[in-house]
């Protein structure tokens, strides 16, 4: 998967269940990459031990940040993308709640239940 975010530490904010896939919210970041992340969304397949699909909240480049500080951006294997530019992806509950239905959309869990771990 290119694009993907190459982290050296970071930190679990909140762990979730999607039918046979496990999702963490990483924060306080540090990456080998150019991009400085607020959050990392990494959803893992169970008994797996690679994500299949990472949702980021990043500062956004400085040509962009009129629109906002943060880009939110989906990283597959067939698609890297910003979806939004805006200030609200630097808050954790948005981020989630946004992060986890992209996910749901992405992966075509929609009808899979979301269970909060932690």
């Amino acid at each position: 998967m290119q694009d993907r975010p190459q982290i050296k530490t970071a930190l679990p904010k909140r762990r979730y269940q999607i039918g046979d896939h496990t999702a963490t919210i990483l924060g306080e970041i540090e990456t080998d990459d150019d991009h400085r992340y607020r959050f990392i969304l990494a959803l893992v397949p169970m008994g797996e031990q690679e994500p299949v699909l990472y949702v980021t909240s990043q500062q956004a480049p400085a040509d962009r940040r009129g629109e906002g500080a943060y880009d939110l951006r989906v990283i597959s294997a067939s698609l890297t993308d910003v979806l939004d530019t805006a200030d609200r992806w630097e808050s954790l509950d948005q981020f989630a709640d946004q992060a986890i239905d992209l996910a749901q959309q992405v992966l075509g869990l929609r009808n899979q239940p979301v269970i909060k771990l932690m």
